[in-house]
């Protein structure tokens, strides 16, 4: 056996999974497992955002070094899935370098998703959120033509911009512009409400809660880089809302109110979190289970605050329930439990204070960025902390029936 092109094709492996949205110490775990299955000695594997690290000794007492760079990642969540089940494969049946080569290209060249599903989900994702933070009819069809806007443009400029900042920034203006434009020719009446919407679809507060959990987890270099890249988006986001404004006056600020009454914004998130779910290109079944996963977040954010009106609190026991939700879907499905996390989490995800606290800062408005930028904060810390809980207990669990497995005499482990 070539142990370096068995390497090779397990560095393969890992670097897609994280091109396609993988957390990095699930990446570590299943080159460990991989490595560990081919009966090398010793391996250590590090894993950050742009970087991953494989040393492994042989049998022989070889040590193989390989590092990859990675430049570029959009979320494939299906990809992701199928990768995730040809690692488990090389755990099972640890096949030879031509045969590994061949299951992965097979992954690699799965029928891509339809074209028009990428509209649906664009419109789906932005106009649902819109309509969530208190939009109305006309409101929502200008997010509409703003979601076609990003995709249609955003595809364009992704093969031709690799600088996060610059490419938000351009579609942040072009967003503005058009509702900015939309509004003064009548068409909308809160430009604040579509614009919160449509960030959602430029970036959201999901790298800087993944970057908060990693570092609870003293993952300091991948937490950091994920809360700098979020600082970047961010800020591109920020520069081309305030060009926009600045170029054609754009009326002041207006708070934003959640769509009234409860079943509507349950139906109008569960929409919003669909599309997201086809964004992020999941596919069959588990789109309905993130949209279920979703609906059910909402449902005890809700209830919570209504019982006690605290947005930490609240937030932290649906985050709690949103982790418990991936971790029994993963197993249900033998699917990454990052893709049924993912979508479902996006009701919790702080959009509005991503907004405003940006609107603070390109309006020299320091009082409401500091505010908002304490809610900000806050919840993301607080769906990380729901996270971390649903880790410990997890761990715990799978510790527990691991255990209990090897002491089972004649059992199915």
């Amino acid at each position: 056996m070539n142990y370096n092109t068995i390497v090779e094709e397990i560095l393969d492996i890992g670097e897609e999974m994280l091109k396609s949205g993988a957390e990095n110490f699930r990446i570590e775990e299943a080159l460990y497992r991989m490595l560990k299955s081919y009966g090398f000695t010793r391996y250590d594997a590090f894993v950050i955002p742009s970087n991953i690290q494989v040393t492994a000794k042989t049998p022989d007492g070889e040590f193989i070094t390989q590092i990859r760079h990675i430049e570029t990642s959009e979320n494939d969540f299906d990809r992701l899935d199928y990768l995730n089940n040809l690692s488990r494969y090389v755990c099972a049946n640890t096949p030879d370098e031509d045969t590994l080569r061949e299951k992965y290209m097979e992954v690699m060249h799965r029928k891509p998703q339809h074209p028009a599903a990428r509209y649906f989900a664009g419109i789906m994702g932005g106009a649902g959120f819109a309509v969530f933070f208190g939009s109305n009819f006309e409101d929502a069809i200008v997010a509409v033509i703003v979601s076609l806007m990003i995709v249609i443009v955003g595809k364009w400029l992704s093969k031709r911009e690799g600088n996060l900042m610059i490419y938000n920034l351009i579609l942040a203006f072009l967003s503005e512009v058009i509702i900015i434009g939309a509004v003064k020719c009548g068409i909308g009446l809160h430009p604040d409400r579509i614009m919160i919407g449509i960030v959602m679809l430029l970036i959201s507060g999901l790298g800087t809660t993944n970057g908060i959990r990693e570092l609870i987890q003293r993952d300091f270099i991948s937490g950091s880089i994920n809360i700098m890249n979020s600082f970047l988006g961010a800020a591109g986001i920020a520069l081309g809302i305030a060009l926009a404004m600045m170029i054609f006056d754009r009326t002041p600020m207006e708070a934003f109110m959640l769509a009234p009454g409860i079943p509507l914004q349950l139906i109008s998130c569960t929409i919003a979190c669909t599309g997201f779910a086809m964004w992020f290109q999941v596919r069959g079944r588990q789109v309905f289970y993130s949209s279920v996963g979703a609906f059910i977040t909402w449902g005890i954010y809700a209830l919570v605050y209504e019982i006690r009106p605290s947005n930490f609190l609240a937030t932290l026991i649906a985050a709690v329930f949103v982790g418990f939700y991936a971790y029994i879907m993963a197993r249900i499905n033998k699917a990454p439990s990052t893709i049924f996390l993912t979508a479902s989490v996006f009701p919790l995800i702080p959009g509005p204070n991503l907004y405003y606290l940006l609107y603070g800062c390109v309006s020299n408005d320091m009082d409401l960025a500091v505010s908002e930028g304490i809610l900000l904060f806050t919840t993301c810390l607080a769906i990380a902390f729901g996270f971390n809980i649903v880790d410990v207990v997890s761990r715990s669990i799978t510790n527990a029936l691991r255990k209990r497995n090897q002491n089972h005499v004649g059992g199915d482990f």
